[in-house]
C-alpha cells in the first residue's frame, strides 16, 4: 500500500474502490481537448476515479478520511451507471496493517456524497450496520442536515442507508473544529453546501485534503470545477484561496481520487510538480 510520513503523521491509502465517471461531468465547462491532456478518458468519455480512503496514524488513534464506495451495497444497474469496476477491501487492507474496522477511532468526512460515504454502512446478517462502530464521525452540520433532508437535486448522492445506522456516531461543527492541535477540519462549501477541507500540520509544513474541491491533480486550476458542483462560484473562491496558499507555501496536496497521485508539491510557479507519491493500482 502507498504511504506518505508527515512528520508524526503517517498516511497509508486503503483499497477502497474505483468508479469511471463522465468526463465532461468531472470538469465541467471546460473542453475536452483541454482537459483531456491532463487526465486520460476512455472510449466513453469517462475517467478513472478511485475511492480509496486514507488512514491518518496519529497520536495513537487510527483515523479514516473518506470511506470508499463499499461493498455489496450497489446494484447491478447503479454499479453501471457510476462505473464501479471495483468495490471496496478496506477490510483486507486494514488486515495487512494488522487492524480491524473496530480499531478505527475518528473519521473525517469532507462531505457525504455516495462515492465517500458509501463505506461507513454495510450489510450483515441482513442488517445494515455501521462499518467502523468505534468511530466517532466528523462532518459539517451543513452536511449531515442535507444529508438527512437532501433536496430534489441532492437526494440522487445522499442515500438513506449511508446514514442511518451511524447517527449516534456523528458530530457535527460549522466554520472550523480542531480535531488535535496539528489536525483541522474547515467548511468551505461548494461542491455540496457542507463540503470541508482537511489540514494538518507539522511544525512549518502543511498537508491539505481539498475533498472534491481537487478531486485530482488536474483539477489544480482555480476556473476548472465539477459539474456536480452546488455552487461552483463557491468552489472557484475556495480554491482561489487555498491552492494558491498551498503552492505559494510548498504544502503537501492529498488525493482521494486521483488515479496517478496520492499526493504531491507544486514548485511555486504551479506549473510543475516538485514532490510526489505516485499511485499503486491494487490487484
Amino acid at each position: 500500500m502507498d504511504t506518505l510520513t508527515f512528520g508524526e503523521m503517517k498516511l497509508t491509502w486503503l483499497d477502497g474502490g474505483i468508479t469511471n465517471l463522465d468526463g465532461g461531468g468531472m470538469f465541467g465547462v471546460v473542453p475536452r481537448p483541454l482537459w483531456s491532456k491532463k487526465y486520460p478518458h476512455n472510449e466513453a468519455n469517462q475517467i478513472e476515479l478511485p475511492t480509496e480512503p486514507i488512514l491518518l496514524q496519529v497520536k495513537n488513534h487510527n483515523i479514516l478520511i473518506e470511506s470508499g464506495i463499499g461493498f455489496g451495497k450497489l446494484s447491478d444497474k447503479k454499479k453501471k451507471n457510476y462505473g464501479v469496476t471495483r468495490e471496496s477491501n478496506i477490510e483486507h487492507s486494514l488486515a495487512e496493517l494488522d487492524l480491524k474496522k473496530e480499531d478505527i477511532n475518528l473519521i473525517l468526512m469532507t462531505h457525504l456524497h455516495f462515492d465517500h460515504a458509501c463505506g461507513l454502512t454495510e450489510v450483515r446478517e441482513g442488517q445494515l450496520v455501521s462499518s467502523f462502530p468505534n468511530a466517532k464521525i466528523h462532518v459539517s452540520a451543513i452536511e449531515w442536515a442535507e444529508m438527512k433532508e437532501p433536496n430534489i437535486r441532492s437526494r440522487n448522492t445522499y442515500w438513506e442507508e449511508n446514514w442511518q445506522p451511524i447517527q449516534d456516531q456523528i458530530i457535527t461543527f460549522d466554520e472550523e473544529i480542531e480535531i488535535f492541535p496539528t489536525l483541522h477540519m474547515v467548511h468551505t462549501g461548494g461542491h455540496s453546501d457542507g463540503h470541508s477541507i482537511i489540514i494538518m500540520e507539522q511544525g512549518e509544513e502543511r498537508l491539505i485534503h481539498m475533498g472534491d474541491l481537487m478531486p485530482t491533480h488536474a483539477h489544480q486550476n482555480s476556473l476548472w470545477v465539477l459539474a456536480y458542483d452546488d455552487y461552483p462560484m463557491t468552489s472557484i473562491t475556495a480554491k482561489e484561496k487555498w491552492i494558491k496558499e498551498g503552492i505559494e507555501n510548498g504544502w503537501w496536496f492529498t488525493f482521494y481520487h486521483d488515479s496517478y497521485y496520492r499526493a504531491l508539491k507544486w514548485d511555486k510557479t504551479g506549473n510543475s510538480i516538485h514532490h510526489v507519491v505516485e499511485r499503486t493500482p491494487f490487484i
